[in-house]
């Protein structure tokens, strides 16, 4: 046993043993599936606390010679398949923290010095007897021990690319870095799986990749690990009902990834701070100040702004993932930003629809504080007020409200500012601070037609009026509230009479001004 050559399960078993844990050991059952094929090299690419590294654990636990994990895993999901003891603890296991040598190193050179001493060390050690032709090259080292002992590595990788966020502008270190893992496991008969673990893509550089052996799986296309990424709907819903919380408010903080095998993925941090402190709260943002997004969505390109101000209102917009380089440093059009945002968990992704969004209220507040400081004028300050302008709604203020819309006013390249849909978005921008209170509908059906905004209370906020909003475009924000009367669009929200307010708002096209009528439902 030791520290990077067949480690103990310790860290898998603290796992285990925490207040909550999610089964996720099925992950186990492809890796054996794919283990000494020509599959058997796998990066997965995940957002930080994405469970990266408790997976990355649990593999080295139940690979590694180096600890008897049976019991550990007995009662867990892969412990039902017919192949789990065929591959307990049965290799020897190499794992590595990039981020751990690169801690303790000033440059690339240096922590690749430091990952061959390391390990050779203790693979001499395991290994006293074996003949080494060059016992300073570590490839070389664990072919000759191979040839000798004929037990196969299984390779694990944790931060795989941090070098390439640490060294983001060094080139040279990275082709560096990047030539050494080549070297270590391409085309080696000694490597049974290798299995690395980080945020990015593997990086390409000039006209291929150095690591094309690698079946990826990544927040782009997670394929067969889709459960894997974070927690499922089954998975939060179990949680929900253990501590007693209300799915629906889980649901709209933390769920919103989406793909293809499994259409609900929750970000698994939030889930378990949510599950354990017993409020909803910004849990996975505390890792990281918002100043990192403000970063990437004040880069001057074309569209981005407009982009990122329709996905604020709820819209989604198309992207094309393909020119991405996987660096944080080459950005050559609003998409190569769209697609870091997407490994970043700063943004869903449709593949079918090739399209991204903000994924949940937990994120858009992200988007909120860093447009709210940046200088993307009366929109910042609209954002920043809006808290403002909803209390205006409540207290009857309906200057103030109109002029809080005026502020979120905006006009993009796809999205012009010349009906009704237009004006939702606006509406959606200056109102954004009720998502702390409500949940939104668009288009809602009621009486004879469909209302354009409606604010249902959560269950939490039950002393919150609910909200109905018509929208006019070169009309009159009083016949907007007629309208509402008219067509019964309050006859779904009965529960709300006498806590019910109608709201209508026009925008005067020659005036170019916005105004409100706020009045209280009386049926």
């Amino acid at each position: 046993m030791g520290n990077y050559l067949n480690p103990d399960n310790s860290k898998f078993q603290r796992a285990v043993n925490s207040d909550i844990y999610v089964d996720k050991t099925g992950l186990i059952k492809y890796t054996n599936h794919v283990i000494n094929t020509m599959q058997a090299y796998v990066c997965v690419s995940r957002p930080r606390r994405f469970g990266k590294s408790m997976a990355a654990d649990m593999l080295t636990a139940y690979y590694s010679r180096g600890c008897d994990s049976r019991e550990l895993f007995a009662g867990l999901e892969i412990a039902k398949d017919e192949n789990f003891g065929g591959y307990l603890n049965k290799y020897d296991t190499i794992f590595l923290n990039i981020q751990e040598f690169l801690s303790r190193s000033s440059n690339v050179q240096e922590l690749l010095t430091r990952i061959k001493q390391r390990v050779i060390r203790e693979l001499t050690r395991q290994y006293p007897d074996v003949e080494l032709f060059d016992p300073e090259d570590l490839a070389e080292t664990m072919q000759d021990i191979y040839a000798e002992s004929k037990c196969p590595f299984v390779l694990i990788i944790d931060e795989w690319d941090c070098i390439f966020r640490e060294f983001k502008n060094d080139k040279e270190a990275q082709e560096k870095y990047l030539d050494f893992l080549r070297d270590l496991i391409k085309d080696k008969s000694y490597i049974h799986l290798a299995y690395m673990t980080g945020i990015l893509p593997i990086k390409k550089y000039g006209t291929h990749s150095a690591l094309n052996m690698f079946d990826e799986f990544s927040m782009i296309d997670p394929g067969p690990l889709a459960s894997y990424v974070g927690f499922t709907e089954a998975e939060v819903k179990k949680l929900c009902e253990e501590y007693h919380m209300e799915l629906g408010e889980i649901r709209n903080w933390y769920d919103g990834y989406s793909f293809e095998e499994v259409p609900s993925v929750y970000s698994p941090k939030s889930v378990v701070s949510c599950m354990r402190l017993g409020k909803l709260g910004n849990y996975w943002n505390q890792t990281e100040t918002f100043e990192a997004l403000q970063l990437y969505i004040d880069m001057n390109f074309e569209g981005l702004r407009d982009d990122i101000l329709s996905m604020l209102a709820g819209e989604e917009v198309p992207v094309n993932t393909g020119s991405f380089t996987n660096d944080m440093t080459t950005f050559r059009t609003e998409d190569d930003v769209l697609t870091l945002l997407i490994h970043l968990g700063y943004l869903g992704y449709h593949y079918s629809a090739r399209s991204v969004f903000i994924p949940n209220d937990e994120i858009r507040a992200e988007y909120v504080n860093a447009v709210s400081v940046s200088n993307w004028g009366e929109v910042s300050k609209a954002l920043k007020n809006s808290a403002d302008t909803l209390q205006a709604i409540w207290q009857g203020r309906e200057k103030q409200v109109a002029e809080g819309i005026r502020q979120a006013h905006f006009e993009t390249s796809h999205i012009q500012y010349n009906d009704e849909n237009a004006l939702s978005y606006t509406i959606s921008l200056a109102l954004y601070a009720a998502r702390n209170f409500y949940t939104v509908h668009r288009e809602l059906a009621g009486g004879k037609g469909f209302a354009d905004l409606v604010f249902i209370p959560r269950k939490r906020f039950a002393d919150k009026p609910a909200l109905v909003v018509e929208l006019k475009w070169d009309k009159d924000a009083v016949g907007a509230i007629a309208q509402i009367k008219e067509r019964e669009y309050c006859q779904s929200l009965e529960e709300y009479q006498g806590n019910l307010l109608l709201v209508g708002v026009n925008y005067d096209k020659k005036t170019q001004e916005h105004s409100c009528k706020i009045e209280e439902y009386r049926k």
